[in-house]
């Protein structure tokens, strides 16, 4: 049975290549983008009021599910409407 000394420099490289790692997977993963959105986050990322948010479900350019009495609007169909938005301008 061989016997192996670990010293603190080598523990400290070890925990340097460590969070080497982990920082480039944090880096790769796209930040905070979850698959459904409440209101509030949706206003934030869009940068509208309320009111705008209420007209774009009402005319139904954005699709929502509504839970009790909280809506909830999915990152891929708010996507989609910006892309068929943009379409004329190009």
């Amino acid at each position: 049975m061989s016997v192996e000394v670990i010293t603190k420099e080598d523990l400290q490289l070890f925990r340097q290549e460590l969070l080497n790692d982990i920082k480039s997977l944090l880096g790769k993963s796209d930040p905070q983008v979850k698959e459904w959105l409440k209101a509030a986050e949706v206003r934030k990322l869009l940068k509208i009021s309320a009111g705008t948010l209420l007209t774009l479900r009402a005319t139904g350019k954005l699709q929502y599910s509504r839970i009790g009495g909280t809506y909830y609007y999915r990152y891929q169909d708010i996507q989609r409407m910006l892309a068929k938005g943009s379409e004329g301008y190009e």
